[in-house]
C-alpha cells in the first residue's frame, strides 16, 4: 500500500528549525526571527529575491546538523543544550572557552549534515554550499575548513550577521550588541556589511515585534521521514526509531481497522513525537536507573515542546497533537497531561503502546534490547496494571511479528449493529458526524441517530466514554 508521509517543504523547514533551536538552548522562534532579520539585511545591501530566499532558508537549517554532535557537546560541555546556549549567547566560563578550541571535528559534523539535509530537499546550491560553511569566518579564523574572504559564501554573512544581533541583543540589550558586532568587522564578516546592520538594527527589531504573516504552505512537498531521521541523529541508539515507529503503527492501525486518512496522520505523528526531545541534554538521556527529579521533570516536557511547536507549523498542526500524547497513559501516570481513560482516544493509545513496544525492543546505552518473547510480556503487563489499552498492545505485537490481516472480531459484538460499530470506530478516531456522513454516504441526521443508538446502547453520554467501553467490551 502506497505511504503518504509528504508534507509541504516549508513545514518541513520551520520544523527542522524549530528543532535546532531547541537542541540549541533557544527560543522556538529564533531562527524565525534570524530568517526576517538576514532577509532585511539582503534587501538593504541591494540582493535580490534568489538571495533573499537563500538567506531565509540558511537560517532556518542553520543548527540543521546540531543533533548530529550533540555527543561530542556533551562531552565537551557536559550539558549539550546549556553549553552550546552559552557559547551562542557570549557567556561561556573559562572551561567552556579551552572547551571551544576542540569543536572543530564537531563543526565538520554539522556542517555536512546540514548540507546533506538541503540537499535532500533540492534547494539551491546556494543554499548547500552556505550550510555547509556556515562556520566560517571572514578573516580565516573559522571552522571547519579555515576559509577566508572571498571564498565564503555572501549568504554566511548575512545569516551570522542577523543571527548575532538576534541572540546578543536579546541576552545583553543592543547597545552591547552592537558594539561587539562592531568589533568584528573585517574578522568575522565584512565590516561594510556590519556597519549596513549597525544602522538599520535598532528599526529591524521593533519590526520583528510585528508577527510575520506566513500565507498556507504551498508548492513542492518533501518527505517527514528527513524530520524524523534528523531528530533521532540526536542519539546514536535511535537512529531510525521515527521510520520503525511510523511503520509500525501504520501496520498496527490497519490491524485495528482505522481508516487509512487517520493511520497515515499517526505515522506522521510517530515521525515527530520526538522533536521536544532536542531540548533534554543527552547527559539526562544517557543516565542509567531513576532520573533525578530535576531531570524527569527536563523530560516530561518533552511531549510539550512537540506540541508547541507544531502548533505553529500549519501542516503539522493536527500531527503534532496527536504526536503531543505519545507518553500519556490510561492511569494518568504519563505526561506532560497526565491524562488517563477516556480522555485518551484509540489513536492515543495506539501511538503510546507503538513507542513502548519499541523502547523495550532497543538496545540502550544502560540495558540490552528485550527480546520480543520479554517485551511481549512486559508490555502485556503494563496493559494488566491499567496503564496502556490491551487491544493497542496486541495489535502492536501482532504487527511487530508480521501479521497483516485485521484482527477477528464480530461487528458490533452482538450489542451494536453493524452500522453502528461502523460508525462508533470512525467517531472513536475523532471525525465529525458531517465527515462520517460524507465518508458513508448517508447524512449528518442518520448519523446523529446511530450515534444517540450507540450512547443508549453502552450506556455512555460522551463519545470518548463510548468509545472506552467499547473497546473494553470489544465492540469496535
Amino acid at each position: 500500500m502506497q505511504v503518504n508521509d509528504a508534507v509541504a517543504l516549508e513545514d518541513a523547514m520551520l520544523a527542522l528549525a524549530m528543532v535546532g533551536d531547541l537542541s540549541m538552548g533557544q527560543p522556538i522562534d529564533q531562527s524565525r526571527r534570524t530568517a526576517r532579520l538576514a532577509q532585511w539585511l539582503v534587501q538593504a545591501s541591494g540582493g535580490d529575491q534568489a538571495q533573499e530566499n537563500a538567506a531565509r532558508q540558511v537560517a532556518l537549517l542553520r543548527w540543521s546538523g546540531c543533533t548530529a554532535n550533540a555527543d561530542g557537546f556533551m562531552r565537551l560541555f557536559g550539558d549539550d543544550v546549556g553549553g552550546r546556549r552559552d557559547m551562542l549567547a557570549h557567556t561561556l566560563d573559562a572551561a567552556g572557552q579551552r572547551a571551544m578550541l576542540r569543536t572543530t571535528p564537531l563543526a565538520q559534523v554539522h556542517c555536512e549534515v546540514a548540507g546533506e539535509v538541503a540537499r535532500t530537499l533540492a534547494l539551491p546550491a546556494a543554499v548547500e554550499m552556505g550550510l555547509r560553511h556556515i562556520f566560517e569566518c571572514f578573516d580565516g579564523s573559522g571552522r571547519p575548513q579555515g576559509l577566508r574572504h572571498p571564498d565564503i559564501p555572501d549568504v554566511v554573512y548575512h545569516v551570522v550577521l542577523a543571527g548575532d544581533l538576534e541572540i546578543l541583543s536579546r541576552v545583553h540589550g543592543l547597545e552591547a550588541a552592537l558594539q561587539w558586532i562592531g568589533s568584528q568587522g573585517d574578522r568575522r564578516y565584512p565590516a561594510a556589511l556590519a556597519d549596513l546592520l549597525i544602522r538599520h538594527a535598532a528599526d529591524w527589531l521593533e519590526a520583528l515585534r510585528t508577527p510575520e504573516v506566513m500565507p498556507p504552505a504551498a508548492g513542492a512537498e518533501v518527505s517527514l521521514t528527513l524530520v524524523g531521521d534528523v531528530i533521532d541523529l540526536k542519539l546514536s541508539w535511535l537512529a531510525g526509531y521515527s521510520r520503525q515507529a511510523a511503520s509500525l503503527v501504520r501496520d498496527a492501525g490497519r490491524l485495528l481497522g482505522l481508516p487509512e486518512p487517520r493511520i497515515e496522520l499517526l505515522a506522521k505523528a510517530a515521525l515527530i513525537h520526538g522533536m521536544g526531545r532536542a531540548a533534554v541534554p543527552n547527559r539526562i538521556w544517557s543516565t542509567p536507573g531513576p532520573l533525578l527529579e530535576g531531570d524527569l521533570e527536563s523530560v516530561r516536557l518533552v511531549p510539550y515542546w512537540t506540541h508547541r511547536a507544531c502548533s505553529q507549523i500549519g501542516g503539522l498542526h493536527e500531527a503534532g497533537q496527536l504526536a503531543a500524547h505519545a507518553y500519556e497513559r490510561l492511569d494518568g501516570s504519563g505526561y506532560f497531561r497526565s491524562l488517563s481513560g477516556d480522555a485518551l482516544s484509540a489513536e492515543h493509545r495506539l501511538l503510546s503502546a507503538t513507542l513502548a513496544w519499541l523502547a523495550l525492543r532497543g538496545e540502550r546505552p544502560w540495558r540490552a534490547a528485550f527480546s520480543d518473547e520479554q517485551a511481549a510480556r512486559l508490555l502485556q503487563a503494563e496493559a494488566e496494571q491499567g496503564r496502556f489499552d490491551p487491544r493497542a498492545c496486541q495489535a502492536v505485537i501482532s504487527a511487530a511479528h508480521g501479521e497483516q490481516a485485521p484482527l477477528p472480531s464480530k461487528p458490533g459484538n452482538g450489542l451494536l449493529s453493524e452500522r453502528e460499530a461502523e460508525i462508533l470506530q470512525r467517531i472513536s478516531t475523532g471525525a465529525s458526524n458531517k465527515e462520517v456522513a460524507r465518508d458513508l454516504g448517508i447524512s449528518p441526521s442518520t448519523v446523529r441517530t446511530h450515534v444517540e443508538s450507540v450512547f443508549r446502547k453502552l450506556q455512555c453520554s460522551t463519545r470518548a466514554a463510548a468509545t472506552l467501553k467499547a473497546l473494553t467490551l470489544g465492540v469496535i
